[in-house]
């Protein structure tokens, strides 16, 4: 057996209201331990309402059907008739079992799964951005046109910059298609919402996951507490939850 503990940390940022969503859910009489982390989309009550029931809707199906089925469940909640309009998130999805040790993991938009190797953070998810997608597919110029301004070219590295913070996937424009999937043996792994990760760098975040690896509570604490404001003082909300897995000796 290899059990699971884990610790969430979630902080509201300079907009009136925490969108985000950690929730994690043991499922009675089994070994499987889901966590799902959703970021609403905008600062309403309803966005909150939103993030607040999809994780709910996400752990509580993936402990019972695993991550992939957990994220679709959850996008559920985005469903409409064509012309309505209906709260949306991004979400990730960790569901570990105590008895394999082995954690499955799905997601869709830009909040991150990490795994710890002991001496590295890994991204074990990619980053459904449009920056993301530039990167790789973009080419060598891109026009940008924002409704304050003049059209202007710019290379794709500039231009993916500007567009990092534009989702391309969200639960209300995922299928079973375009959700990824995967299984991991991490022992120690790590879901953020976008205001953890693009307000801190890789770097800090490892040193932080090095010096707090053996205390979950305290690294969500610390994850959370780093990510600092922008030039120009906008702060996002910020979520992190931890899956410390850990074998029993015999």
């Amino acid at each position: 057996m290899a059990p699971v503990i884990t610790a969430t940390a979630s902080r509201r940022g300079t907009r009136p209201r925490n969108a985000d969503t950690a929730t994690v859910h043991r499922l009675p009489g089994t070994p499987m331990v889901a966590a799902a982390l959703v970021d609403g989309i905008g600062n309403t009550a309803d966005a909150v309402e939103f993030s607040t029931v999809a994780a709910q809707v996400a752990a509580r199906v993936g402990a019972r059907r695993g991550a992939l089925l957990g994220i679709l469940a959850a996008a559920e909640m985005a469903a409409a008739p064509p012309g309505v309009r209906v709260e949306d998130g991004v979400a990730v999805l960790a569901v570990a079992s105590e008895e394999s040790g082995t954690t499955s993991i799905a997601w869709t938009g830009d909040a991150h799964i990490y795994g710890w190797t002991g001496t590295q953070l890994v991204q074990r998810s990619t980053t459904q951005t449009m920056g993301t997608w530039l990167r790789v597919w973009g080419g060598t110029g891109v026009t940008l046109h924002r409704d304050d301004s003049a059209d202007e070219t710019v290379d794709t590295g500039t231009a993916a910059a500007v567009l990092d913070d534009l989702a391309r996937a969200a639960l209300g424009r995922c299928s079973i298609a375009s959700v990824p999937y995967c299984h991991i043996t991490d022992r120690l792994i790590i879901l953020t919402s976008d205001g953890v990760h693009t307000q801190t760098t890789h770097a800090q975040m490892e040193a932080l996951v090095s010096l707090f690896s053996g205390a979950p509570q305290l690294l969500a604490d610390a994850l959370v507490a780093a990510a600092g404001p922008d030039a120009e003082g906008y702060r996002d909300d910020a979520t992190a939850i931890v899956l410390a897995i850990t074998p029993t000796t015999h």
